[in-house]
């Protein structure tokens, strides 16, 4: 029996879009004092830029950012503004795969996520079977649905770009 999706294909794909509108950007996309000096701890505009956008990007739910891809130019325009920086700077970010390793890693620090691993599919088992409840029956109750997928985020953990 084929599975039923909660969401149409449209409303999945405008719930995982990438914020475009001025005030969606303006409510999602702000970099914080915090976030601005761990922007600033980086050489060169263009690896600031690159920095503090994908930043932006891991922000937004089920976003997974190839390096070989190109930002919504709203979005672009907005970080490079907050930065006063020019969005043209763009192309020249983490051109050398070191400097790509380097940010990805001090992106996921900041933001405190961890790849999603072996140990986070075993403690989400064990979590789901807690709530199943004796005897294996599961909890029909509709209260404590997201729990299982709650602990990934609980636990910081998200699928790595590309996986």
């Amino acid at each position: 029996m084929p599975r039923r999706s909660v969401l149409t294909l449209a409303e999945r794909a405008a719930l995982l879009a990438i914020p475009v509108a001025e005030d969606d950007l303006i409510r999602h996309d702000p970099l914080s004092e915090p976030d601005l000096a761990v922007v600033r701890q980086h050489r060169g505009g263009h690896n600031r830029l690159g920095f503090a956008v994908h930043l932006c990007l891991r922000r937004h739910p089920g976003s997974v950012f190839s390096t070989d891809s190109e930002p919504p130019a709203a979005l672009l325009g907005f970080v490079a503004h907050q930065l006063r920086l020019d969005p043209a700077l763009w192309p020249q970010d983490a051109q050398r795969a070191e400097t790509h390793r380097e940010q990805l890693v001090d992106r996921q620090a900041w933001l405190g996520l961890t790849p999603f691993r072996l140990r986070h599919v075993r403690q989400g088992v064990h979590r789901l079977t807690n709530l199943a409840g004796p005897g294996g029956c599961p909890n029909r109750s509709g209260d404590r649905v997201g729990d299982g997928a709650g602990g990934c985020l609980a636990a910081r953990a998200h699928r790595p770009a590309g996986g």
